[in-house]
């Protein structure tokens, strides 16, 4: 038998997840997700695949998060003609997540090209078009939850709810050996571990018994307070009411993806039972209008709990979808309510509304969900005193706050709890998709307590393991690797300009008078020309 494994993305970062698995038989993804964050990274986006898609036989797609699924409508533009497994849940997300990323994409790039003509710079293409989105969506074929698929021949797959999202799954696979009668090589993908007790949702499922155990670690390196349902609304009944009382906007950046919908649940919920005072909610984000709809569809797999058709009908919840119902949010005075995507504020509607609210120390902007390295949310979540939005800068003024209640993902201890039900797992152990004191802190709770330190791996980007032997083996792979190890990992350098022209402005602005900012201004010229001259 022959098989090896590829990490094409979400090593040593929690983005770009994409897994190239080759067997004797054929070659298939796990994952082909788009890359967040750092300019750095989000450029591999434009970039040729580190493989030909043409040779791709199937993708086995985990779940429906841009991170997961975002490059897939790329893959099938660039030559990849097998089909995408996903459940149902997963399919129908994805039939609008991917066209509004693409959307997305070409109005962006049409403001990109804008600012590159006023500066002299070259046109960029947008990554994918929305036809590029819709004609992808042809390649979906659906599974049912635990049963076993044919993925290509000698590789059979079976899906197993993870908890995290509407249609989320991990996946089992196993690999046939066609020249002996050993039993076939097992391997698991965790996709992305639901916390326990998440609203909406059941617990994650998977079966137990495997040779390799590939594992997100998002928060490895984080133990969340026990919380109950009542404490979540209770805490979150808190941060509405104090922000109602600044009376200003009430920023929510927020995945459009069940983030958005557990979100509105609750709002509405603590509304109805007076325990926040009644405000319009705008749901600004046509995805996640859209996203809605499908939950209404797959209302009965949902928790019960949660009447979700009667929450998502409340009259406080105002959609706006089209611009100008978006732009007519900004005449509105007092309290009010606005969620939208991006939840990391990367792209999106709430970009507008922090560039609007930011400076205003009325405004309150909650952070609920990860916030990856290089993000304007993480420059919101690390304190940052100015931020540059659309080439501005922006004071921050407005209260930032945080809230881990409505994480979609397994803190620490509940992966390291998930992960030791998979055992005996008997030749690996991969930790993926965290940041790099995620992954450290996850793999010092396994080490030897759950597993043996010998038989864990974190691997970085490009890295192919061979796991034909007795113990996975890294392959050297010279001149392929995209980025440097340390490129993936540490803010690269325009976030380092943008804080630097963000520092240099507060200087100058602090100095005591024009002769001080005069004699910054050109300390900083000699600086850039040279000591020895003229300035």
């Amino acid at each position: 038998m022959t098989a090896t494994i590829r990490f094409c993305g979400a090593a040593r970062t929690v983005t770009g997840a994409c897994f190239l698995l080759e067997t004797g038989s054929g070659r298939l993804l796990i994952d082909c997700g788009l890359f967040q964050g750092q300019k750095t990274l989000k450029e591999l986006n434009y970039g040729a695949f580190p493989f030909r898609p043409a040779d791709i036989d199937a993708v086995l797609l985990t779940h429906a998060h841009i991170d997961h699924c975002g490059l897939l409508p790329k893959l099938v533009r660039d030559g990849f003609a097998g089909k995408i497994l996903a459940t149902q849940g997963t399919i129908d997300l994805c039939s609008y997540m991917l066209p509004d990323a693409g959307s997305i994409q070409e109005s962006e790039v049409v403001a990109l090209n804008r600012r590159n003509s006023a500066r002299g710079r070259a046109e960029v293409n947008p990554i994918y078009t929305q036809a590029d989105a819709v004609r992808s969506l042809e390649s979906f074929r659906p599974v049912e939850y635990e049963t076993w698929v044919s993925a290509i021949r000698g590789v059979r797959a079976r899906y197993w709810n993870a908890g995290h999202l509407l249609g989320s799954a991990s996946i089992e696979i196993e690999i046939e050996d066609e020249n002996s009668s050993r039993p076939p090589l097992r391997l698991l993908v965790s996709g992305d571990i639901g916390p326990d007790a998440k609203l909406l949702e059941p617990d994650p499922k998977a079966p137990s018994g495997f040779d390799y155990v590939i594992s997100e670690a998002t928060y490895g390196d984080r133990i969340r307070e026990v919380t109950t349902p009542q404490q979540r609304r209770a805490r979150l009944a808190a941060e509405v009411r104090e922000a109602a009382a600044a009376r200003g906007a009430l920023l929510i950046p927020a995945f459009a993806v069940e983030r958005t919908q557990e979100l509105i649940v609750d709002l509405v919920d603590l509304m109805e039972r007076g325990e926040i005072a009644p405000a319009p909610i705008f749901l600004d984000s046509p995805l996640a209008i859209h996203a809605t709809e499908v939950f209404r569809k797959h209302a009965a797999s949902l928790d019960a709990a949660a009447d979700v058709n009667r929450l998502f009908n409340s009259s406080h919840l105002r959609f706006t979808e089209s611009v100008d119902e978006s732009k007519s949010i900004a005449r509105l005075t007092g309290f009010h309510i606005i969620m939208a995507a991006s939840g990391m504020c990367d792209a999106g509607r709430i970009r507008h509304h922090l560039k609007r609210w930011l400076w205003n120390n009325r405004a309150t902007v909650l952070l609920v969900g990860y916030q990856a390295h290089g993000t304007l949310g993480r420059f919101l979540q690390d304190g940052a005193k100015a931020v540059r939005i659309q080439g501005e800068e922006i004071k921050v003024a407005a209260r930032i706050r945080m809230m881990d209640d409505y994480s979609g993902h397994a803190d620490g201890l509940e992966i390291a709890r998930w992960i030791a039900a998979r055992r005996p797992i008997q030749k690996g152990l991969f930790l993926v998709h965290g940041e790099e004191q995620a992954i450290a802190g996850l793999a010092e709770r396994l080490s030897e307590r759950i597993v043996p330190a010998a038989k864990l791996y974190q691997p970085v980007l490009d890295d192919i393991y061979d796991l034909s032997g007795t113990t996975p083996s890294l392959l050297d792979i010279g001149r392929r690797r995209r980025l440097a190890p340390e490129a993936v990992t540490h803010l690269d350098w325009h976030n380092e300009m943008s804080k630097l022209l963000l520092d240099i402005n507060d200087q100058v602005q602090a100095a005591a008078d024009d002769r001080a900012r005069g004699v910054i201004i050109r300390r900083l010229r000699r600086a850039l020309v040279g000591e020895d001259k003229p300035s």
